[in-house]
C-alpha cells in the first residue's frame, strides 16, 4: 500500500542528505531539474494524446482543473483572511516599481507550451512514443533526487524553519485549507477523496503536481492537477502587488510552494526585504509536503 511512499520519499530523502554544498555542483543540478521538467511534462503531453475519447478528456481536464483550483483558493482565502484578522501582520514598506508581471506570466506558460508540444507529437501516434509513461516513471525518480538535493542547497536548517512562526503559521493554513478545498471539488467533481486531496495537495508546484498525479491517476487527472496550480501562481502573479499592503498574508498565502523561488522576487519588489524569510520558510515546507501528500494520497 506504501509502495508509492517509500518510491517517492527515497529519491528525495537521499537527495536532501547529500553533503552538496559548492555552488557550481548546485548550479548544474538546477539547470539539470529545469530541463528534467520539460522533458517530463513532454512526457505527460504525449501519454494524453493517446487517450480514448480525447475530445471528451479535453474538456472533462478543463472542468476539473477549473473546478479545483475556484475550490481550493477559495478555502485559502478565507483562511488566510482569518489568519490576517487573529494575527495583523505589521509592516511600513512601500512597494517598489514591479517588472512586467506579462513576462514572468509567460515564463510560467512556457511549460504549458511544452505539454502541448508533447501532445502534438503524440498525436502522430508513433509506435516509440506509447513507451512515454515508463519514460517518464524513471525520469520521475531522477527529478525527486534532484528536488531533493536543491532543497538542501537553499540551507534551511530545522532551526530557522521553527524560528520563523509566521512562515510556519502561513504554511500550515495553506496546507489545511488547500485539503478542505480538495475535498469539496472532490464532492463537485464526483471523483474519490483522496483524488480530491491529491488535487489539493500541489500547492502551486505545477510542474510536480502534473508530473506526480499523471503517475498515479492517469493523465486526465495528471493534466488537470498541472493547470489547476499553473492557475494558482498567474493568479499569484497577477494579485501580490494589489494584495500586499493590506493583505499581506493572503498575497503570501496563495503564492503556495513557489514563494521560495518563482514568485519570491515579486514578494520582495511588493512587500519588502522584510517578507522574504517568513516566504522562504513558507515555500520551503510546502515544497517538502507536496510530494509526500500526493504520494500519501495516491496509495
Amino acid at each position: 500500500m506504501y509502495s508509492g511512499l517509500i518510491l517517492i520519499l527515497l529519491p528525495l530523502i537521499i537527495g536532501y542528505f547529500l553533503p552538496i554544498t559548492w555552488k557550481s555542483i548546485l548550479n548544474v543540478v538546477n539547470n539539470l531539474l529545469s530541463w528534467m521538467v520539460y522533458i517530463i511534462l513532454f512526457f505527460m503531453g504525449i501519454s494524453l494524446a493517446f487517450l480514448e475519447n480525447l475530445s471528451e478528456n479535453l474538456l472533462n481536464i478543463a472542468r476539473i482543473s477549473l473546478i479545483s483550483a475556484l475550490c481550493i483558493i477559495i478555502f485559502n482565502v478565507i483562511g488566510l483572511e482569518l489568519l490576517a484578522h487573529r494575527y495583523p501582520w505589521r509592516h511600513t514598506h512601500r512597494q517598489q516599481v514591479l517588472p512586467s508581471r506579462l513576462q514572468m506570466a509567460l515564463e510560467s506558460l512556457k511549460l504549458g507550451l511544452v505539454v502541448l508540444g508533447g501532445f502534438a507529437a503524440g498525436l502522430s501516434h508513433w509506435a516509440p512514443l506509447r513507451h512515454a509513461s515508463e519514460a517518464s516513471e524513471y525520469a520521475l525518480l531522477l527529478l525527486l533526487f534532484f528536488v531533493g538535493i536543491q532543497l538542501r542547497g537553499n540551507g534551511m536548517t530545522l532551526r530557522q524553519i521553527l524560528l520563523n512562526r509566521r512562515g510556519v503559521t502561513i504554511a500550515s493554513v495553506v496546507w489545511l485549507t488547500s485539503l478542505a478545498g480538495g475535498l469539496l471539488a472532490s464532492l463537485l467533481l464526483q471523483v474519490p477523496l483522496n483524488t480530491g486531496l491529491a488535487l489539493g495537495s500541489g500547492f502551486g508546484w505545477y510542474s510536480l503536481s502534473g508530473i506526480l498525479m499523471t503517475e498515479s491517476f492517469g493523465p486526465v487527472i495528471g493534466s488537470a492537477a498541472f493547470f489547476n496550480d499553473l492557475l494558482r501562481e498567474l493568479l499569484a502573479i497577477t494579485l501580490i502587488p494589489a494584495l500586499i499592503t493590506r493583505h499581506r498574508t493572503s498575497a503570501l498565502g496563495l503564492c503556495g510552494a513557489t514563494s521560495m523561488d518563482f514568485t519570491l522576487p515579486v514578494l520582495q519588489r511588493s512587500g519588502g526585504n522584510e517578507i522574504v524569510p517568513a516566504a522562504i520558510v513558507h515555500g520551503f515546507l510546502l515544497s517538502l509536503l507536496a510530494p509526500v501528500m500526493m504520494a500519501l494520497f495516491s496509495t
